[in-house]
């Protein structure tokens, strides 16, 4: 059994797709697509920077979604099919938008759109400066929650207010990301080695992603969501909120909403998909998740596809 992965938000890099739409006409056209679904020229963007305004939340999520879904697609117009390759889908926060469009349940145009919505509903959720993320290198899910929890009582017990700091992704065994009010992740960081991580470093993003402060953005998604029209996927597809496959288009708006505030539990899908019967996994777009994978679960196969080589070289294969 396989699945098929896709990448979150992280992975943008300037020239991203660049040499994919070069060789492929297929790429291009997804891209195009995009770039019309969006009405800007998200495509030079990705080609030719700036970086700055690439990284931008409501840039770097459908450009993501676009570099990944152009990857696929030019795999599929070689004859392989996900319908006939992959028995689940799955993707890390935004790459669940990208897992649903490859499965089908969304069109690519309405993917785009609802990445550009997502991005700019994120960052206009929490005030720049106010929020913030953490990497806890070294620290299973049980430290970082000890980790987060600790920021919190230390803060109150020095007559603070209680602020939010809690744990925004589950990505391996040894990283976990948290997220909350800026002054309670820096009280986390300064905590973490006592409490046994490795390392806690600060991660250079501009709103504090997965955790309670996201309220706002999750309203404007459930609204967005009800007017989007969700087909069942062809395959199931797993959610970061549940780690279990979803094929429902009414369990699908719930759990988008609900994985704006809540937990990417990213190490307990691979788990799950393997116990599952999945011997291996093939990540579209990026070189993240594979590694992960491999952290997770050392015996199964993952493949990173990125390059038109990756791809002839999967379609050889499959």
């Amino acid at each position: 059994m396989r699945a098929f992965i896709f990448p979150g938000q992280g992975s943008q890099a300037v020239g991203m797709g660049a040499a994919l739409a070069a060789a492929s006409g297929v790429a291009r056209e997804v891209f195009q697509e995009v770039d019309e679904a969006l009405g800007q020229n998200l495509a030079r963007l990705m080609a030719e920077g700036p970086a700055e305004d690439l990284t931008l939340t409501e840039n770097a999520q459908p450009a993501i979604m676009a570099n990944a879904v152009a990857t696929l697609r030019v795999l599929r117009s070689g004859g392989v099919r996900l319908v006939d390759k992959a028995d689940y889908v799955a993707g890390h926060s935004l790459g669940e938008y990208t897992a649903l469009c490859a499965a089908e349940a969304f069109d690519l145009a309405t993917a785009a759109r609802l990445l550009k919505l997502r991005g700019r509903a994120m960052q206009a959720a929490v005030p720049v400066g106010e929020g913030a993320m953490a990497a806890l290198l070294g620290a299973d899910l049980d430290k970082a929650r000890t980790i987060a929890g600790a920021a919190v009582d230390a803060i109150l017990a020095e007559g603070g207010g209680e602020l939010v700091c809690t744990v925004a992704n589950d990505n391996d065994p040894s990283q976990v990301v948290i997220s909350g009010h800026r002054a309670a992740v820096e009280r986390a960081i300064a905590l973490a080695k006592d409490l046994g991580a490795k390392r806690a470093v600060l991660l250079p993003v501009s709103a504090p992603f997965h955790c309670p402060l996201m309220q706002p953005a999750a309203d404007a998604m459930e609204a967005a969501l009800l007017d989007a029209t969700i087909s069942a996927p062809l395959v199931p597809v797993y959610a970061n909120v549940d780690a279990a496959p979803i094929a429902d288009p009414g369990q699908i708006r719930v759990a988008l909403v609900r994985q704006v505030t809540g937990m990417v539990r990213w190490r307990e899908s691979v788990l799950a998909m393997a116990a599952a019967g999945v011997t291996e996994f093939v990540e579209f777009g990026g070189k993240v998740l594979g590694p992960m994978v491999k952290r997770i679960a050392p015996d199964i196969d993952a493949v990173s596809v990125v390059t038109m080589a990756d791809v002839e070289a999967l379609a050889a294969r499959l």
